[in-house]
């Protein structure tokens, strides 16, 4: 009796674990610009990723081929920085779109989608390290975070983003001149509500922008890997 209840208890905290792991949804963030000629099949693969709910897709368009002749509506000089930041998390010298980031931690460059749909995979059968839940009550965001299996001695920052769904394009110089693109998941608002010891549960808070759909981001400080991810309830 005792074996078969201690075997059903470990059978229970296996499927809980993997029932936490598999619905966790795998962050893909996508950097791009209106500016770059390569990038629509890429931008074409996010609007297939925006369809799932295993995964967390997201465009962050930057700036730096501005200079081309069109300036990226959705361009932001934050997003240039977070890329950068990548590229030195993983030891890169350079940057460049279309680039995707996986759960903060590999990246697929161009419109790979083969490469890009291993790891995706990969992550959503790993084992969970946090579990991160987001309610929304008006303009404010309340977070609970809880870890799972986390290293000690790290630092976890609590990103709150928000993005469209969908944004047009009419673009009229540059190398995409006459196209009329469409974006989805394009990033809009980023806010930070705090740092976690990844010690035990906590609570976090957050005002946001009104009208805009968000996720919560777990993510080793430094822009290290994404450890928990979710949508914003």
């Amino acid at each position: 009796m005792f074996r078969s209840l201690r075997a059903t208890a470990l059978t229970s905290l296996f499927l809980s674990t993997a029932a936490m792991a598999e619905g966790d949804p795998v962050v893909v963030e996508l950097f791009t610009s209106q500016g770059c000629s390569s990038c629509p099949p890429a931008d074409q693969i996010m609007h297939e990723l925006a369809k799932r709910d295993d995964v967390i897709g997201l465009a962050l368009h930057v700036d730096y081929w501005d200079y081309i002749g069109w300036k990226d509506e959705y361009a932001d000089p934050d997003h240039t920085r977070r890329q950068r930041a990548y590229a030195r998390e993983g030891g890169r010298s350079m940057i460049y779109t279309p680039q995707m980031v996986v759960n903060g931690q590999q990246d697929v460059v161009g419109a790979q989608s083969q490469e890009l749909d291993r790891l995706i995979d990969a992550h959503l059968t790993a084992a969970a390290q946090a579990s991160v839940t987001a309610v929304r009550s008006g303009d404010d965001v309340s977070v609970d975070v809880t870890p799972v299996e986390l290293p000690a001695g790290e630092t976890y920052d609590i990103r709150v983003i928000q993005y469209s769904p969908m944004r047009h394009a009419s673009i009229r110089r540059g190398e995409l001149a006459g196209h009329e693109l469409d974006y989805a998941n394009v990033v809009e608002a980023w806010h930070v509500a705090g740092q976690w010891d990844g010690v035990a549960p906590q609570a976090f808070s957050v005002t946001v922008e009104p009208d805009l759909p968000a996720v919560v981001l777990v993510q080793r400080a430094g822009h290290g890997p994404i450890v928990a991810a979710a949508r914003v309830k």
